[in-house]
């Protein structure tokens, strides 16, 4: 029979962090993962499906410095784990990162910006128009070869590890967590159907009428994690408005990331050029956002509509909220726009117009659609409220079971957050976590 301590459903970066935290520091000896593709990391952690960037706050414009303060000591363990591993150049990469203001509003932004963020993060840089050109040549060259017209101003820095491909990040987590104890298991192509109560644990069921046994149960399944706790009875009050983000390819036009000054009104990511870190000698820009009736960019043509989502958020209060949302003239323009996107001949063209902004001399036959990049964030919707609540969200039931949603910087925040859920799990197993070699291997200025 196979009955085990904790299962993680979802065997992305997040799931797959917490299977190495609970097998390397724990006493915990018997953790499976039941991922629902044949592969681990194959959804919102795929290679394809993300921006491949360490989430620090310096360079998204969007974070305040108290969110930025807290969001860099997470991501400050995902890369102290990469460079400990010596996965350098194999799974982490070195690159220059900046976010640009262009104009007058938006330069006088990022200068009262560095001004408050220098202090959170020490030599981090200011760059002028000129200094630009050096590092960035294709941000200041116009269309016509001279440079744009417009002041341009970044801050961000030189050379840091920030870029990090996330697929292979979670097969290393698996690897790992295997070495440490080999009896944990990893159950491919087991599609989760429910969670139920079972004696003093529960029964996770498959769609194929597989079935296992957890004490307790984890779920990090990305957009699948609400509709499995809305199937337990938990999260009833919560609808989720998914967001799917597509990119497009250029030449190598940029030497490192470059993020643009985002709307704070939008809660999706504004449009940022980077070199990617699995296809050579390519610029990949985007995401593109667009509302979609799906809980994941399916592989599969006639999969245009997730029953699932139709039970989340077939209630008058979601759609409440989503009116509220689209009455604000310049989220629905934002939205429209990126409708546009998609549409035959017009659509490219009018994505070029948004990535100019970061390219002014970007050329239509320099982009092209990135077939099969990007994937759909689940944005949480407070029925109560009637509001987005932006970022991550966790339903703690208190009762062995817990229910993760993980949009930006979910991936960044990982081995945070796997530590933040080993603690409920050890403490509610009353088993031992050694909290101390965790922080003193990734984080140790949080023991100063």
């Amino acid at each position: 029979m196979n009955e085990f301590d904790v299962v993680i459903i979802g065997g992305g970066v997040s799931g797959c962090s917490t299977f190495y935290t609970l097998s390397e520091y724990s006493n915990i000896n018997k953790i499976a993962i039941v991922e629902k593709e044949s592969k681990l990391a194959q959804i919102g952690s795929s290679h394809k499906a993300n921006s491949q960037t360490i989430h620090d706050g310096s360079i998204e414009t969007n974070y305040s410095a108290e969110k930025a303060s807290k969001v860099k000591v997470a991501a400050n363990k995902l890369r102290n784990f990469a460079l400990k591993e010596n996965l350098q150049n194999k799974i982490i990469f070195n690159m220059q990162k900046i976010a640009i203001g262009v104009g007058d509003y938006e330069c006088d932004f990022m200068v009262k910006r560095h001004e408050a963020f220098k202090e959170i993060f020490p030599g981090m840089k200011f760059y002028n128009k000129d200094q630009i050109k050096i590092i960035e040549p294709k941000i200041i060259e116009g269309n016509d070869g001279r440079d744009r017209p417009e002041n341009v101003v970044a801050s961000g820095f030189d050379s840091d590890w920030c870029a990090v491909n996330y697929e292979l990040l979670s097969e290393y987590f698996v690897q790992k967590a295997k070495q440490k104890q080999p009896q944990n298991e990893i159950f491919l192509n087991f599609h989760v159907d429910r969670i139920n109560i079972k004696n003093t644990g529960y029964s996770i069921l498959g769609k194929d009428n597989r079935e296992i046994y957890a004490k307790f149960v984890l779920v990090d399944a990305g957009s699948y994690s609400l509709p499995l706790a809305q199937k337990a009875g938990y999260g009833l009050d919560l609808g989720c408005l998914p967001v799917g983000g597509e990119f497009y390819f250029t030449p190598n036009l940029l030497k490192g990331k470059v993020y643009g000054v985002q709307n704070p009104k939008l809660p999706f990511a504004a449009l940022h050029g980077d070199p990617d870190v699995f296809v050579d000698n390519k610029t990949r820009l985007g995401p593109t956002a667009l509302a979609t009736l799906r809980l994941e960019n399916s592989r599969h043509i006639f999969h245009v509509l997730s029953p699932d989502l139709l039970k989340l958020d077939l209630h008058l209060d979601v759609f409440k909220a989503t009116y509220d949302l689209i009455k604000d003239s310049e989220i629905r323009n934002y939205i429209l726009r990126n409708m546009a996107f998609h549409l035959p001949f017009i659509g490219k063209r009018l994505f070029i117009k948004d990535a100019q902004k970061i390219i002014p001399s970007l050329k239509l036959d320099d982009i092209t659609f990135a077939q099969g990049y990007g994937e759909v964030r689940p944005q949480v919707l407070d029925r109560t409220t009637k509001k987005l609540e932006l970022g991550e969200k966790r339903i703690r039931t208190g009762k062995g079971l817990t229910f993760n949603m993980t949009p930006s910087p979910g991936a960044t925040s990982c081995l945070h957050n796997a530590l933040v859920d080993s603690e409920e799990i050890t403490t509610y197993l009353n088993a031992t976590l050694d909290k101390e070699r965790f922080l003193q291997d990734l984080s140790p200025e949080e023991l100063k």
